[in-house]
């Protein structure tokens, strides 16, 4: 009783200290939206909207105004709305979405960007990326190796255009790779790359000459012996225990698939990939089960369609629920400054927990916490 009644005084002390700092807020806190509302990402900039409207309904203050200005994905419209949302005395803006937009941006002095791309490096000075970024996809995973105590793993990463951005996540969270490999996604050139990172003609080469070696042999028992060896494809160990394959969609697939060709098996060797946003289709391959990869609290994520559903008639975009989000964020960082400022919200350590998971800011830099999920007999299962 004594503990429910302090908890009490506490919510009564707090409460009015909280209001007082609201009220030193001269005006509204602004938040800009930089999203497509025309072109052929209009669809997407509208879920974006609509959840950042959601989420303000859900805050439930006065006290904040949200702006949208169109985007159209391009960088020069990007850049005309980031200057109307500066005269109309915005100075933290949720968009763009795309990477390619944020090109002009450093032209805007006392704005802050809350970009949804997860890509990092090369971003404006005034641009924090807060998209599901490499480091803390990598990061999670550091966490189920260390977990499962695997020691050799490989690293597969596309030659395209994000290939850098994985390596430098592999730097900032100093996972432990045993060799590094960039691959062609051209079929046929992917699977070549494939039989030589697996030693798979050595393996193949193995197998037929024991085949030889035993029929050859005065083994009494050589029949059984070849029989047995002829349903294998290769012989010999290899020299990982896992694979990460930095891919998605359909090329993720064509990888695993050159895997399973050089007898490279689930069964017996870690598959791991990136973040696949719970990708239905993953659940009907078999063969590539289990497969493991980092994402956003699924269960957060289905509360979050079940509301947006409730409220629009409609389902959200993945993106949708980071904006949602961010305007929790951005309101949380603003009310510990005093509504006063937002030049240092992101520069100074903070966490913050979200229908996503949880955020770490620090120096301009957003993290996400993620869980950890296992892909097996068509089920979903999280780790940790």
């Amino acid at each position: 009783m004594k503990k429910f009644i302090k908890i009490i005084y506490l919510v009564i002390i707090t409460f009015p200290l909280l209001f007082l700092n609201l009220a030193k807020a001269s005006e509204k806190l602004k938040i800009g939206i930089l999203a497509p509302m025309t072109g052929p990402n209009k669809n997407l900039g509208q879920s974006i909207i609509k959840s950042i409207r959601l989420a303000v309904k859900d805050i439930d203050s006065n006290l904040i105004e949200v702006i949208p200005k169109d985007t159209s994905s391009s960088p020069e419209k990007t850049l005309q709305s980031a200057n109307e949302l500066k005269e109309m005395g915005v100075r933290i803006v949720i968009g763009p979405i795309f990477y390619e937009n944020l090109i002009y941006l450093d032209e805007i002095d006392d704005l802050t960007f809350l970009s949804l791309t997860n890509k990092t490096l090369d971003l404006p000075k005034n641009v924090i990326s807060a998209g599901v970024n490499s480091t803390s996809q990598l990061n999670t995973i550091k966490k189920f190796l260390k977990e499962t105590n695997i020691n050799r793993t490989i690293f597969l990463t596309p030659i395209l255009d994000y290939e850098f951005e994985i390596k430098k996540g592999i730097q900032n969270s100093k996972i432990k790779i045993f060799k590094n490999y960039d691959y062609n996604i051209e079929p046929t050139k992917l699977t070549e790359q494939i039989e030589e990172i697996t030693n798979y003609r050595i393996r193949k080469q193995n197998l037929e000459d024991e085949i030889t070696r035993i029929k050859n042999s005065d083994d009494s028992n050589k029949k059984n012996k070849i029989k047995k060896l002829r349903q294998r494809y290769t012989l010999g160990g290899l020299n990982f225990d896992a694979v990460i394959i930095a891919d998605f969609d359909e090329s993720l697939k064509s990888v695993t698939t050159s895997l399973l060709y050089t007898d490279v098996s689930p069964k017996k060797k870690y598959f791991i990939t990136f973040n696949q946003w719970f990708d239905q289709s993953l659940l009907n391959e078999i063969n590539i089960q289990p497969i493991y990869y980092p994402s956003i609290n699924k269960e957060n994520f289905e509360n979050y369609k079940k509301k947006f559903i409730r409220e629009f008639d409609q389902y959200p975009s993945h993106l949708s629920l980071l904006s949602y989000d961010l305007v929790g964020l951005i309101y949380y960082l603003s009310s510990k400054n005093d509504f006063l400022t937002t030049s240092k919200l992101f520069k100074v350590k903070n966490s913050f927990k979200g229908m996503m998971g949880i955020f770490d800011i620090k120096n301009n830099k957003i993290n996400h916490r993620l869980n950890f999920y296992k892909v097996q007999d068509k089920k979903l299962t999280k780790i940790f």
